[in-house]
């Protein structure tokens, strides 16, 4: 990223006005009564999101970097995510839509004031613009969440996005060999980086294959029919629970109709595509799907190397092309697509190694629990990540067609519970490498 003060500032506005492009378009494509129903206990109104985004840059930008006065203090209670778990969020005093479009529209011309006239630069909030990039990610990453209460809401569809580019035909192995040796995970260079990917530290990884591509409707579709829903053995004996108490036959919004598998998206119904990855599982039936192929789950690290590491050089690069910030001829992000690419596409954006869609898509499960780098320091507060940290969530790598390239990295680190899955989750499978460092 340039250290020259003015493109930061370009760099910075560029992000904060992308986002909030993107909030307007999610909360305007729906009435009032959308905005303020709970279409699930397991997400917020998308009202709570909307002044939660905005209360969240008054705190940091006006208040903390800026200096300014407080605009509403009121309300700093009602948005705090920690304090109201989501399922309660209905019953706060939430700004009514109209208001909380006024309220998150001052707040950002007065950001864009402070932005205009903080120096880059004199600490670790300031320097390279890290907090305005902080609440870029922010506002993107409840953008994604806002998506996701989009695909949970019933009724027509409200959202509408080109589809992807055809896959390429080209005829690619199923796995690729992931040499051993230490490799450098993490970043201590990358200015925008979160506590949690921080800081670059060196990591020794056994050889390794990995599939090429994300596992795809048509294999996962082989393991419903082979009974894997019926079959324990496959199972961790927590996901083995949740098969039996909620009945689960298939990932979610999936439905048999006849002789075909049919599956609800933004709103329309349509045939489950066979070449496309998995999507909408959850870690448990990743990992049942992996037991039952004869496989595994990649480790973390595991997978960053598999998307970081040049062999020819040694070196890890921001991601898998190179260093560079993803185009449209890299990956599948920003909500472009309302759906994951074929399998096998973006070859532009294939790792050295030849791995294929490691970015955007679908988040890929890995076999890691939440846990911190050594040396790793919360900043700018405990309650983004360490409050997180333990065995009570599992790592997900890669980000999805819902993850705006702002929050999106080779180090990016996104979490949650094993049993999740109305995120836009997907994963693909590994196994160890023989003694002679090959199949």
């Amino acid at each position: 990223m340039t250290t020259d003060p003015e493109l930061l500032r370009e760099r910075a506005a560029s992000a904060l006005l992308a986002a909030r492009d993107r909030t307007r378009l999610l909360t305007t494509c729906v009435e009032h009564p959308d905005l303020v129903a709970q279409h699930s206990p397991l997400m917020s109104p998308l009202v709570w999101d909307l002044a939660h985004i905005g209360n969240q840059e008054e705190q940091w930008l006006l208040r903390t970097v800026g200096g300014r006065e407080a605009l509403r203090p009121d309300i700093d209670s009602v948005y705090d995510a920690f304090e109201h778990p989501r399922a309660a969020r209905p019953s706060l005093p939430l700004l009514p839509p109209d208001e909380a479009h006024g309220y998150v529209a001052e707040v950002r011309g007065r950001v864009l004031d402070v932005l205009e006239r903080t120096p880059l630069h004199g600490g670790p909030l300031l320097d390279a613009g890290f907090a305005f990039g902080m609440i870029a990610q922010h506002e993107q990453q409840h953008d994604e969440t806002m998506l996701i209460t989009h695909q949970l809401r019933r009724g027509p569809a409200v959202l509408t996005a080109s589809e992807p580019p055809p896959a390429p035909e080209d005829l690619l192995p199923s796995e690729v060999l992931v040499p051993g040796g230490p490799f450098t995970m993490g970043t201590s260079a990358e200015p925008w980086a979160l506590d949690n990917e921080r800081p670059a530290h060196h990591r020794l990884v056994p050889a390794f294959l990995i599939d090429t591509t994300p596992v795809s409707n048509g294999a996962y579709q082989r393991f419903i029919e082979d009974g894997g829903y019926q079959e324990p053995r496959w199972w961790a004996a927590e996901g083995w629970a949740q098969v039996q108490q909620h009945k689960l036959r298939a990932p979610l919004f999936w439905k048999r109709d006849g002789g075909q598998w049919l599956r609800r998206r933004f709103g329309v119904t349509e045939p489950v595509p066979p070449d496309e990855p998995v999507l909408h599982v959850s870690w448990y039936e990743a990992d049942a799907y992996a037991r039952w192929a004869g496989r595994r789950l990649p480790t973390e690290a595991e997978w960053e190397k598999a998307a970081r590491f040049d062999p020819a050089t040694g070196r890890s690069m921001r991601y898998p092309w190179g260093d560079e910030d993803p185009t449209p001829e890299h990956a599948n992000l920003g909500q472009r697509h309302l759906r994951p690419a074929g399998i096998g596409s973006y070859p532009r954006g294939a790792s050295p190694l030849g791995v294929r869609q490691l970015i955007g898509d679908v988040w890929e499960w890995t076999a890691s629990d939440f846990l911190p780098y050594p040396g790793f320091a919360a900043f700018p507060y405990r309650e983004y990540s360490e409050v997180f940290f333990g065995d009570g969530h599992k790592v997900l790598r890669g980000g999805s067609f819902g993850v705006d390239p702002v929050a999106c990295r080779g180090t990016f680190r996104n979490w949650d519970l094993p049993v999740r899955r109305q995120i836009f989750s997907g994963f693909r499978t590994a196994r160890d490498a023989g003694p002679e460092g090959d199949a």
